[in-house]
């Protein structure tokens, strides 16, 4: 009995059950998601402008260096101006003779058109006065002659009044002459100075050359103008090529860019920039600052940048208020896309980089089972080949196979 017993106590206990191993699941659901596209780029400034100078004047001063901040207004450097004052004085002084020689013709024009109006008055009242006289003694040579026949008065009146009736004749001949030409030379003179004439044309052509020597003197002051160069934007000089008593020449005498906002360019393949439109929303990161993260707006997105290339362009407009972001810089940007609703599951439940399977988890086995993604949001992707509440495991990477019995919670 003893031994029994002692055998009974060294028996070896059976093995216990080995337990399946714990995976991570979730249930694949209908839903929304808003996925992104992740492109990647540079930073370019929003404005880059040069400046150039079509005067010949040199510089009188350079008020600026590069790297220096500037504002829109700005004087950025000043030519000199004293041989192009001196010209301004002298058309100035051109048109103030001018405008003297213009007066001068309104009031030799209204001289003349009121002495022309004075002489056709004069030479009409001559017409009248010599028709007068001419009917008078015509009347007389018919009385004369009636008295000659009765022997009254002696045929050598009558031949006097003849001669005196054929001289009215030629004096109103000569009146209405002058009438005409009176008459001729108010038409040709005009009723008034504004009025359509020989001297309102000698005013215009007064008035004409005055306003050339007013628009001489204008287009100087111009270059005047011109000779204060300021900035047109608010900006960063990053090439500044004059310095005081230097000739601007032909080159570009600075380069300002505006960098506040400023640009992200991004570049990225047809399939890539293909759902992006203007105004839609994008992330903006810089590997070269640590912890930037700008919210920004696509306002363009341009075609290949080289024919025959599938190179495009995606412009985002970003807030740079404290000028972090340089020109030059490298970027990501996730740009929101359009939304879009479907069977939902963790984008980390892919078993590889093609992202065309996943492991479902069914009576506590591991199945297997091909899928397609159709859009991802970073951390959820909206996937065709799946029913609504099937368990998915959740990292696709997990030791497990096809058919192994696993544990969830």
């Amino acid at each position: 009995m003893s031994l029994g017993l002692a055998a009974c106590g060294h028996r070896t206990p059976p093995h216990a059950a080995q337990k399946a191993p714990y995976v991570p699941t979730s249930v694949a659901t209908y839903g929304l998601i808003q996925p992104s596209e992740h492109l990647a780029g540079i930073v370019a400034p929003f404005q880059n402008v040069a400046i150039e100078s079509t005067l010949v004047e040199p510089a009188d001063r350079v008020n600026v260096q590069e790297g220096d901040a500037v504002h829109a207004g700005e004087v950025i450097a000043q030519l000199d101006t004293a041989d192009l004052r001196a010209q301004l004085a002298s058309y100035v002084a051109t048109a103030n003779s001018d405008r003297a020689s213009t007066v001068h013709d309104v009031f030799s024009g209204r001289l003349s058109i009121d002495q022309g109006v004075d002489s056709l008055r004069t030479a009409e009242t001559a017409v009248r006065q010599a028709e007068e006289n001419l009917r008078r003694d015509q009347t007389d040579l018919k009385r004369y002659q009636g008295l000659v026949q009765n022997g009254y008065i002696a045929e050598q009146t009558v031949a006097q009044q003849q001669t005196t009736v054929n001289d009215d004749e030629q004096t109103l001949r000569a009146d209405i002459a002058a009438v005409a030409s009176a008459r001729s030379n108010v038409v040709a003179n005009g009723a008034s100075v504004t009025a359509p004439g020989l001297q309102s044309s000698t005013i215009q052509s007064s008035q004409a050359t005055e306003q050339i020597a007013l628009a001489n003197a204008q287009q100087e002051r111009v270059q005047i103008a011109k000779a204060t160069i300021v900035s047109p934007i608010d900006g960063v000089i990053v090439n500044r090529n004059l310095n005081p008593g230097e000739y601007p020449g032909s080159r570009q005498l600075f380069t300002i860019q505006q960098v506040n906002p400023i640009y992200a360019i991004f570049r990225g393949s047809g399939a890539q920039i293909a759902h992006i439109t203007n105004g839609v929303p994008a992330i903006v990161t810089s590997s070269d600052v640590r912890n930037v993260r700008r919210s920004g707006k696509v306002v363009g997105v341009l075609n290949q940048i080289v024919p025959g290339s599938t190179d495009f362009q995606v412009k985002v407009v970003v807030d740079n208020g404290d000028g972090i972001l340089r020109p030059g810089m490298a970027v990501t940007g996730a740009v929101r896309l359009p939304a879009v609703r479907g069977i939902r599951i963790p984008s980390t439940a892919f078993t590889d980089d093609n992202r065309d399977t996943i492991m479902l988890v069914r009576d506590g086995a591991v199945k297997t089972v091909p899928v397609s993604e159709i859009a991802d949001d970073g951390s959820t992707s909206v996937v065709t080949g799946l029913s609504p509440g099937v368990r998915v495991v959740s990292d696709g990477q997990a030791s497990v196979g096809d058919g192994e019995k696993v544990a969830i919670r």
